[in-house]
């Protein structure tokens, strides 16, 4: 139960650092915020793995904390990039591709389809 404390404490942090990024950034239209957010994450989790891998595995406190919890609030986007990666890294560049093609394909359909859900 300890490490649930961990992810909501960095999720709360997460959460706050992103709404005030994308409060700091003009023109909400253009999605700059999300992007800023989306690559921030990102980065933020290859260098978490990167640290891990060559340092040693992050204990699971640590991991709950800043993978779950920080960055997992800050972006999802971030989960969805080094799953990506990990597959290209494995030699599934196939598999890869398909993952990036569903996720952008599949979420804009899925919210073009909740605004007509909710329309009628």
């Amino acid at each position: 139960m300890k490490i649930v404390f961990f992810v909501g404490a960095g999720g709360f942090l997460g959460a706050v650092l992103r709404y005030a990024l994308c409060a700091a950034l003009p023109d909400q239209r253009l999605g700059l915020g999300t992007l800023a957010v989306n690559l921030l994450g990102c980065l933020a989790v290859g260098a978490v793995a990167g640290w891990a891998e060559a340092r040693g595995d992050l204990g699971p406190y640590a991991r709950a904390l800043l993978v779950s919890g920080f960055v997992g609030s800050f972006t999802t986007f971030s989960a969805f990039g080094i799953e990506v990666e990990a597959l290209a890294r494995e030699g599934r560049a196939l598999t890869a591709c398909a993952v990036v093609a569903a996720h952008v394909l599949g979420g804009l359909g899925a919210v073009v389809l909740g605004r007509l859900l909710l329309v009628r």
